[in-house]
């Protein structure tokens, strides 16, 4: 019995129901045997958890546990008294599992730097959106060998969502053979982002306007330039290469040169491409010759059709006039406005009674005025006519016609051709410049009126009452120069315009404002926030003879083009400049003008704030 105890108390790890739970020190001091080893190897392989054996030993038979019928336990009994025991190959396992963490870990690793490569990749290969905020740039163009009209447009014509400029100009060569001067027009198209020649094309003539548009509304066709000429040219350009589509031979303009810049009209043809109409006039007769012309191919629609026009003072039109009910009308005139409705005008050309469905739609307000005389022609206006132009109507589809006449402005409604108000001004010779001024979403319009010698005075009229709810005079010894506008994010609109510095007219000068010399002239812009200020953004030596404002759709922000030419001195042409000047970046710069004691006064900070957060965009719909 003694030595049955003996080894109880030298099994390690061993519970007696005798005694117990094992003692660690009896375990320390005991001396091994072969019964040690057998358990240590038992450890080894299960170890010993809570001081419980996870298998159990089997005692010896005469042990004193079986002699009192203790049971051997089972393997499940076993594994719910402790914790589960680790199964024989789990050194294996754990092999086994270290090597999926390590491939798990490698596969991470890998696809991270593949994708940083590739983010890397991308950054470089792939452009970014031309950043354009400060880009201001100036091109000379050399010398200009003459010509009157400033013809400028701006389109995109590269595809980098920037609007490219494109202009033409007369320049000089000299003759090989006799070795004189010799005038030669130019197209050339100037990159938006840096100035840069992207394409020039050589022109028969000098050109009277430019006008880029896509003749298929709807569609994803390449952007075309139609140039019309001084005298008998009339081209299609493709935008993006430069090369002539196509030209009108001259011989169908039946000895007649032409009088205005092409109009575009609706399908006629039914060919898919919008077409055209050009208005031709004789050298020795008053009679005009409208002359249908295919968009797609340049060829004529039908034979001219002419009219007999009577009336004095400046060519009118032609301008297209679409009505609420779609019925298409072509007006036109000398010193007066008349319509002929288009329908008319193809079914003699065609010399046919059949109709495109586009035409078979009539205006009742604009028939009723036909003349008695002449059935075709409707009489619109007739009093010392200077200028027309189309303003959208406010909530409406149709257009209202502004009319510029020798006394002063007159706004009719295009529904039934109406008077809706009517302004005296006199000096008024420019066209008027629309834009929103007033909170009323009614287009405003920005006048220069000459006012006295040497001085120009701007206004804006209220497009809604006719009032002048704004006005200054500054000095100018310009008789004209080309005003713009530009809408803002917030329905607004920023006027722009050229006059001279606005120290000439210091009230505390002793010099008549407008009796000096000639100084700068400065480009400078009125926002309606602020109307007791001025911003002069620019300046300029030279004559501003054209000048155009595009939008940057990628950054909200607005540039002005600015054709000039310079002082011409004895012997030598006057030099050609363009020039691009970003209006939020001038917005920051510019230098503020007051025109008048307010209270309180405007802080800069404040005002540099509101300027900050301008933002441009394309109008809702053509002004």
């Amino acid at each position: 019995m003694a030595t049955v105890l003996s080894r109880a108390l030298k099994l390690p790890g061993k519970k007696s129901p005798d005694l117990g739970e094992y003692d660690p020190l009896t375990q320390a001091d005991s001396d091994e045997s072969e019964d040690d080893l057998v358990l240590n190897l038992q450890q080894k392989n299960g170890g010993v958890k809570n001081g419980k054996s996870p298998l159990g030993e089997v005692p010896e038979p005469d042990s004193d546990a079986e002699a009192v019928g203790a049971a051997k336990p089972h393997l499940s009994e076993v594994a719910t008294e402790g914790y589960p025991s680790e199964p024989l190959g789990g050194l294996e396992q754990k092999a086994t599992s270290s090597i999926v963490s390590y491939v798990r870990t490698s596969v991470f690793l890998l696809t991270l730097v593949i994708s940083m490569i590739l983010v890397l990749v991308c950054a470089f290969l792939i452009p970014c959106p031309p950043r354009d905020l400060h880009s201001t740039w100036s091109r000379h163009l050399g010398p200009q060998g003459g010509g009157d009209l400033s013809p400028l447009e701006l389109a995109d014509v590269n595809g980098d969502g920037l609007r490219d400029v494109l202009l033409s100009f007369v320049t000089s060569r000299n003759g090989s053979a006799i070795g004189v001067s010799k005038a030669a027009a130019i197209l050339v198209c100037l990159s938006g982002m840096n100035g840069s020649t992207l394409w020039s094309s050589p022109l028969p003539e000098e050109a009277r306007d430019i006008t880029c548009l896509n003749l298929m509304p709807g569609s994803v066709a390449e952007t075309i330039c139609l140039v019309t000429g001084t005298h008998r040219m009339f081209s299609a350009f493709n935008a993006t290469s430069g090369k002539a589509i196509w030209t009108l031979n001259p011989n169908y303009l039946s000895n007649g040169t032409l009088a205005a810049p092409g109009v575009v009209l609706p399908d006629l043809d039914e060919d898919g491409v919008r077409d055209l109409v050009v208005l031709a006039i004789g050298e020795l007769q008053p009679d005009l010759c409208f002359l249908l012309v295919s968009g797609r191919t340049g060829s004529p629609v039908g034979r001219p059709v002419k009219y007999n026009i009577v009336g004095v003072g400046n060519l009118i039109g032609p301008q297209v006039y679409v009505t609420t009910n779609g019925a298409v009308y072509i007006l036109f005139g000398f010193g007066n406005i008349q319509a002929v409705a288009l329908r008319d005008i193809f079914v003699q050309a065609q010399n046919r009674d059949s109709l495109p469905p586009s035409l078979q739609i009539e205006e009742p307000e604009w028939e009723k005025r036909r003349s008695i005389n002449l059935s075709e022609l409707i009489d619109i206006y007739s009093d010392g006519v200077e200028l027309l132009q189309m303003v959208k109507a406010p909530d409406s589809n149709c257009s209202n016609l502004l009319i510029t006449t020798r006394q002063g402005l007159i706004l009719l409604r295009g529904q039934n051709l109406t008077p809706s108000w009517t302004l005296s001004l006199q000096g008024l010779h420019s066209q008027p410049t629309p834009g929103y001024f007033t909170d009323d979403q009614t287009l405003d319009f920005l006048l220069q009126i000459q006012d006295g010698v040497g001085m120009k005075k701007m206004v804006v009229v209220d497009g809604d009452s006719g009032s002048i709810p704004w006005s200054y005079s500054a000095p100018c010894h310009l008789k004209e120069t080309p005003t713009t506008s530009a809408v803002t994010a917030d329905q607004k609109s920023v006027f722009l315009f050229w006059a001279e510095g606005t120290s000439a007219a210091s009230p505390s000068s002793d010099v008549i404002p407008g009796t000096g010399p000639p100084s700068l002239h400065h480009l400078y812009l009125l926002h309606p926030a602020f109307p007791s200020i001025l911003l002069d953004l620019a300046n300029a030596t030279g004559t501003v003879t054209a000048s155009e404002v595009g939008i940057n759709d990628l950054w909200k922000d607005a540039f002005y083009v600015t054709r000039t030419t310079g002082p011409s001195s004895e012997g030598h042409l006057a030099p050609l400049v363009v020039s691009k000047l970003s209006l939020r970046w001038a917005l920051m710069e510019g230098q503020v003008v007051q025109l008048e004691d307010t209270t309180p006064k405007i802080g800069r900070g404040e005002l540099r704030r509101f300027l900050s957060r301008i933002k441009f965009v394309d109008p809702p719909h053509q002004m």
